[in-house]
């Protein structure tokens, strides 16, 4: 994760809870309660967190695995959940080659085990909910913006979202089932080959557009893209809210 800060010690989320910064700095049991394959290559894992005091749409937290020897692997992962008071969270993962951490979860792990998370994370990337969202993103990346998607249907927030999101093919498209009208997948591999470009962000900046709040999530060399269209169409630098991965 990289463009982030230090968040205050709460957050005020529409409608829900506060998240106070105390659940950031201690450690909390998670157990698994259920998988849900999403690609071939990624899974959406849930967990109950008993005492979960919250999260913003957009932060994340750290996993931590312990072996029986004592060994620790622990991860940065977006919450792909909206924030609730059910006292689950959900993670959605790829399966990463060689990955201590990812290669658990997918191959090992079963419902009723146990990890460690600590969070949430980071109050730069997070949307309250209370501004409009123009939310882009590329494979994994779409992770916390669908947590930001989410948050909006459930509340039924009245302000504008907008998500954009690429995948090499459909079969990549993570969390496909659940996009509606907001929503425009760009296949990268696949048909037209539709590249993220200008035009399809255009009409988000027509006269009368909101004044968005934009998130972006990918690659590096995504996220210079997107924010680049961005700019060039007349987003405010200081409006362009960037989290890389990779």
């Amino acid at each position: 994760m990289t463009e982030t800060f230090t968040p205050p010690t709460a957050f005020a989320v529409p409608g829900r809870i506060a998240v106070s910064g105390q659940a950031a700095v201690t450690w909390q049991r998670a157990v698994l309660t259920d998988i849900r394959r999403e690609t071939p290559l990624v899974s959406t894992f849930r967990f109950a967190v008993p005492g979960w005091q919250g999260h913003l749409p957009g932060q994340h937290l750290m996993l931590r695995l312990t072996a029986q020897d004592g060994y620790v692997a622990q991860r940065h992962y977006s919450l792909a959940s909206p924030p609730d008071d059910s006292g689950h969270i959900e993670l959605t993962l790829d399966h990463v080659e060689g990955g201590e951490v990812s290669g658990y979860l997918h191959t090992i792990a079963r419902i009723g085990d146990e990890v460690e998370v600590r969070g949430p994370l980071s109050g730069f990337f997070a949307w309250p909910g209370d501004r409009p969202a123009l939310l882009i993103g590329a494979g994994s990346g779409v992770v916390p913006l669908m947590s930001m998607v989410r948050h909006h249907r459930l509340l039924r927030l009245p302000v504008p979202l907008r998500l954009f999101v690429s995948a090499r093919t459909r079969e990549d498209l993570i969390y496909a089932d659940e996009y509606r009208d907001e929503t425009t997948p760009l296949l990268t591999r696949e048909g037209e080959q539709r590249r993220l470009a200008a035009d399809h962000l255009a009409p988000c900046f027509t006269h009368g557009a909101p004044e968005w709040e934009a998130y972006v999530c990918g690659s590096n060399a995504f996220a210079e893209h997107a924010s680049r269209l961005l700019v060039d169409l007349g987003q405010p630098v200081d409006r362009i809210r960037i989290e890389r991965f990779g």
